[in-house]
């Protein structure tokens, strides 16, 4: 029991460190995603305050503090309070000898760092598209997801407003990602998670783009504009469910995208009555009866 409190404690310290060493830059820019993190919502706002989309959003739009805050504490704060956890489980696992290469169905170690971070790339979008397919398709994680489609006007900072349960479906298929290449993630996996980040933005942004052809490789506002859509085509739980990737929508004809206005009304059923501050949004799916 000692070796797994004290486990916690140094992972929660550690996380606390770094995060604070980020704040005053004490970290290396490139692993420096406190600043990282403001510099690419700086530099997306701008260009939704440009280029709106939607003219007559207003550059405060509805919720905008609110995401602002979701984004801080999604990415750090319970990022800080989950780390103690995550390093027991991996403890845990050890012990009955689930180890991070033991489920490797190839390693990709000796690969070239740009082959490496190709596949890092792919197979972590893959298997978040996928949690994301049974975040819309189970009542019981939607509950959880209903935070992020409570969004009723689309910016940038929606990109991270969603219930901190999410994190805890999401780890593990991540971390199931990592395993089956080997176990690790390249030196340079910075760059993807920053190329995420900013994909992210751009998606929930009010710009209009759909980089050209590059639409049926990459996700963009128009498409995912849709996945938030109030009313989804019959018979269908949900659209459109990429991350950063849309390749995977065409390939499993989960796309869909029939105009390209920006106006249509996002939400769901329901949307008016959900908790509107983030303690309740926070809370919400824990009660008996919510759906």
């Amino acid at each position: 029991m000692e070796k797994y409190l004290d486990a916690f404690i140094n992972a929660f310290q550690g996380s606390v460190n770094w995060t604070w060493k980020s704040i005053i830059f004490e970290v290396p820019w490139y692993t420096n995603y406190f600043w990282g993190l403001i510099a690419i919502s700086l530099f997306v706002w701008l260009l939704e305050i440009a280029f709106p989309w939607r003219k007559e959003q207003s550059i405060f739009r509805r919720d905008f503090w609110l995401d602002a805050f979701y984004m801080f504490f999604n990415f750090f704060i319970f990022s800080i309070v989950i780390s103690g956890v995550y390093k027991i489980l991996g403890l845990a696992f050890g012990e009955i000898n689930i180890t991070a290469k033991s489920l490797a169905l190839f390693d990709i170690s000796e690969w070239s760092p740009w082959l490496q971070l190709l596949v890092f790339f792919i197979i972590l979008d893959f298997v978040q598209w996928f949690t994301h397919v049974l975040l819309h398709k189970y009542p019981f994680l939607w509950k959880f997801h209903k935070v992020h489609h409570s969004v009723k006007e689309m910016g940038f900072a929606a990109h991270l407003r969603f219930h901190w349960m999410e994190n805890i479906f999401y780890k593990p298929l991540k971390t199931f990602g990592v395993m089956i290449i080997g176990g690790f993630e390249p030196d340079q996996a910075y760059i993807i998670h920053f190329i995420a980040i900013a994909i992210g933005h751009f998606n929930h942004a009010n710009i209009k783009i759909t980089w050209g052809p590059l639409k049926y490789l990459l996700n963009n506002p128009v498409m995912h504009l849709y996945h938030h859509a109030y009313v989804l085509p019959k018979g269908k739980y949900g659209v459109n469910y990429g991350i950063s990737l849309s390749l995977w929508d065409y390939i499993f004809k989960t796309n869909y995208i029939p105009e390209d206005s920006g106006t249509i009304e996002i939400g769901f059923k329901g949307d008016d009555k959900f908790p509107k501050d983030f303690i309740h949004q926070n809370t919400y799916g824990f009660k008996k009866g919510q759906r």
